[in-house]
Order: C-alpha cells, then sequence, then structure tokens
C-alpha cells in the first residue's frame, strides 16, 4: 500500500490515483476526479454531511465508524443531567449576583435514584448511557422504530410511534436521533407538550431533529424545567438568539464526543476495515442511500 496524507488544498490532486479515502469531509464534486476510487471511509459515526447516495450510483463503498463514541457521549450526557439534578448550573449562574440561593436549589433539585431517563434513537450510543444511567439506579425507556426483540441492560423498550407515552413518564429525555427526513423535527411541540413537569430535555444528536421554537415555547410556557444542547442550527447560535440567552438552557459546542483516545480508535476501525477491503470482505459500518420521499 501507498499511504499518503492530503490536506484540503492537495485532497483533489491525490484522488487522482486512490482507490481508498480515509478523512471527514467529501465532497461530491471530487467523485469525478477520483476514477479509481473503491471506498471512501469516515471516522464520524453520521454520514448525513457525506455524499452517500452520489457514492453509491457510482459505484463507490461508503463507510462510517461505530463502537468509540458511547463513552464520551454517555459522560457528556450524565454531566449535563447532574448538572441539572443538583443544581449546579443553578448555583454557577447565582454566585455571580445573590449571596445565598439555598432555597432555589431545594424547589429545583431531583434524585437521579428511581427517575426515568427516555433515550430517543436508542442505539449502541443509547445502550452506554443506560448502563451509565443504571449505576445511577435511574430507569430508562429506550425508544427505537424497530426495538430489539430481546431485553438488553434494563432497557424498557418502546416503539417511536408511542413517542409521547415514553416522554411523559420521563425526568431527562435524551436525544440520539440521526438526521434523516423521518427525524426531521421530530422533537416537536406535540412531543415537548407531552412532556413531564419539570423535565431535562438533551440533545447529542443531530440539530435537525429539534423545533428549536417548540423548544423555547416549552421552556418559557410549557412543562421543560431545562435544557441542554449539543447541536443546534444554525452552529454557532447568533449571539442574541433567544434559547442562548436564556437562563435555563446549556449550550455545549458539539463536544460530546470529545475524547483523548477518540482518533486512535477511528484509526484501529479504519485499520480493521481496511485488512477487511484487502482480503475482500463486508466492511463494518457500510451506509446505504437514504430512502427516497
Amino acid at each position: 500500500m501507498d499511504l499518503r496524507v492530503a490536506t484540503p488544498a492537495t485532497v483533489p490532486n491525490e484522488l487522482r490515483a486512490s482507490e481508498v479515502y480515509f478523512g471527514w469531509r467529501f465532497a461530491p464534486t471530487w467523485l469525478s476526479l477520483a476514477p479509481s476510487l473503491r471506498w471512501i471511509a469516515s471516522p464520524a459515526a453520521g454520514t448525513d454531511h457525506l455524499p452517500v447516495r452520489q457514492a453509491h450510483q457510482a459505484g463507490v463503498m461508503l463507510t462510517r465508524s461505530y463502537g468509540f463514541h458511547g463513552r464520551p457521549m454517555s459522560e457528556h450526557a450524565m454531566g449535563l443531567v447532574l448538572g441539572f439534578s443538583r443544581g449546579l448550573f443553578t448555583s454557577s449562574r447565582l454566585q455571580l449576583t445573590r449571596r445565598w440561593w439555598k432555597d432555589e436549589l431545594a424547589a429545583e433539585f431531583f434524585d437521579l435514584a428511581g427517575a426515568t431517563m427516555t433515550i430517543v434513537g436508542c442505539g449502541s450510543v443509547g445502550a452506554h448511557l443506560a448502563r451509565a444511567a443504571g449505576a445511577f439506579r435511574m430507569n430508562v425507556i429506550g425508544v427505537r422504530r424497530t426495538p430489539p426483540a430481546d431485553a438488553e441492560g434494563g432497557i424498557r423498550w418502546v416503539r417511536a410511534s408511542s413517542i409521547r407515552g415514553a416522554v411523559a413518564k420521563a425526568d431527562v429525555v435524551v436525544g440520539l436521533l440521526p438526521a434523516t427526513a423521518e427525524t426531521a423535527g421530530f422533537f416537536d411541540q406535540r412531543v415537548f407538550n407531552s412532556c413531564k413537569p419539570g423535565a431535562i430535555f438533551i440533545n447529542l444528536g443531530r440539530a435537525s431533529t429539534v423545533d428549536h421554537t417548540a423548544l423555547l415555547q416549552a421552556l418559557e410556557d410549557g412543562p421543560l424545567g431545562g435544557a441542554a444542547l449539543d447541536v443546534t442550527t444554525p452552529r454557532p447560535l447568533p449571539m442574541e438568539d433567544a434559547l442562548r440567552l436564556h437562563p435555563r438552557v446549556i449550550l455545549t459546542p458539539k463536544s460530546a464526543t470529545f475524547s483523548r483516545s477518540y482518533m486512535d480508535e477511528a484509526i484501529a476501525f479504519f485499520a480493521d476495515n481496511l485488512r477487511r477491503y484487502l482480503n475482500d470482505l463486508p466492511l463494518h459500518g457500510l451506509a446505504t442511500p437514504p430512502r427516497e420521499g
């Protein structure tokens, strides 16, 4: 093998003789520059930013990576949950203007033991998060379009069609949905209005799955007690955006997957797939084009 490192400026030239590409971004126009290309590999878990359909039409395989996002995302989610449940975010805000705020915390805190977390889009990352929540003795409801046949990890499974009932029982709702035509605006006014009074909403999935206007209304006039967003549309939010300024909203800069070992694990995943490719074995993480309509 001839392994070459390319910069954004040199990628088009390097692609002319390349059979395999490994990188975060692949512009659709690059396909016409790569007559020998057979495989695009991404270290990302999602593929909505990649030309899956165009690659498929060109006879080029495209793979995503998985198996190493669950730990950092679970740590991030539980950090946010603890920030709300123990009043840490409120303390950080009030310490600037108040001498003492114990009464406010006494009114808003909640115990994690016995509380319920509903994970929407509960795949491999969700299963990892369910185990972390279970360590705090939380009950977990997993929402999927097609739940697994066997119960695992103490998760109570619910179909996505029953989302309103699933969020109505939750003290914490965590969104892990991918960006597809079916999930666009999934968390809308109907879903938010079904939430339990005082519930916390956390989105670590894709920004397109959340209706920001409905979320803001649920925080102002509806049941939500707080929200944390790792992704937004646009990104970043304007400085004057109502969600950015809201006292019960926490924003993190798409940092849920931060891990010192991320790229080592991503390259290990790619290296394993490369061995499979060289031996004509099926690749892990093969992406299929989204359904029409």
